[in-house]
């Protein structure tokens, strides 16, 4: 099982910085992502730690949670309508393929009343499989609905994995999905054994997915993963801007704060005369000693 869509700032490439980390985490029974975004460590614990009983997603954007949910009670709809978007979309040259885009990025912005909710999430679906980079946008020219422009549109077989889809369905009978704010959907499962995994949106980021995150968001986070009792398990991830904002938060004796070189492809990027440049930055692993 793989992500559903691109992502910006997903944790696939950083998860083999985590295996020491995850190891330690031992038998646990609850796991629970409140910002969910493409979901690569629930996929990686799921697939690699069957103590586990109970998953629970969290993403403070409903449409993003619908996905889930169609394809959780209704994944034979969901996989006509996606079917049906490969069969116009794939003809098509890259001039076509674009008007098709934005045609089909109107009608989710404007016309989404018609359409039922396993038609509405489909929809997204695929302009999520086929915008750029994996930035989620909101924008005014789109209702204030989603407005990410158009990828690179140079899909060679298919706009989606029928069996990837499929593959979702079988795991998301085990979770339970939520759309709410961060902090109630954990206070929900902190008296449990349960491993938290915190994916904010990273601080001073480029990528704010149509909601504010700001410092005093960040330091309420942190506060909490300070006072978790000890029967529960903490993952927080972030960016270091250098200015000890992490170390001057984090309880010591309960935390631990690992530091990762990185470099950025979407988002923080340098401009250069010949393009951009991937930008160097560090990462940080806050995570229960």
């Amino acid at each position: 099982m793989k992500p559903l869509y691109k992502w910006a700032g997903g944790k696939n490439k950083m998860l083999k910085h985590y295996t020491g980390e995850i190891a330690q985490l031992g038998d646990i029974k609850v796991m629970v992502e409140p910002f969910f975004g493409g979901g690569a460590m629930t996929i990686h614990m799921y697939q690699n730690n069957p103590t586990i009983e109970t998953f629970v997603i969290n993403d403070i954007k409903p449409e993003l949670i619908s996905i889930y949910r169609a394809i959780k009670d209704d994944v034979e709809t969901f996989i006509t309508e996606m079917s049906r978007y490969d069969s116009e979309y794939m003809p098509l040259d890259k001039e076509g393929r674009s008007q098709y885009f934005y045609q089909q990025r109107h009608r989710h912005a404007y016309e989404y009343q018609t359409l039922s909710s396993v038609q509405e999430a489909a929809l997204l679906y695929f302009l999520m499989r086929t915008c750029f980079n994996g930035i989620w946008q909101i924008n005014l020219n789109t209702n204030g609905r989603f407005g990410t422009p158009a990828g690179l549109l140079n899909e060679r077989v298919s706009v989606y994995e029928e069996q990837n889809v499929r593959e979702w369905n079988t795991f998301l009978q085990r979770v339970d999905m939520f759309s709410e704010d961060w902090k109630e959907v954990s206070d929900r499962y902190k008296d449990q054994n349960t491993f938290f995994f915190f994916d904010p949106p990273y601080r001073d980021s480029f990528t704010q997915y149509g909601g504010e995150f700001n410092d005093q968001h960040q330091q309420e986070l942190i506060e909490f993963c300070n006072t978790l009792p000890d029967n529960c398990k903490v993952f927080l991830t972030n960016r270091d801007e250098g200015d000890g904002f992490f170390d001057r938060l984090v309880d010591g004796d309960k935390l631990n704060i690992k530091r990762v070189p990185v470099t950025y492809t979407a988002g923080r990027r340098k401009k250069t005369e010949d393009g951009f440049e991937a930008k160097p930055a560090i990462e940080v692993l806050i995570h229960t000693k």
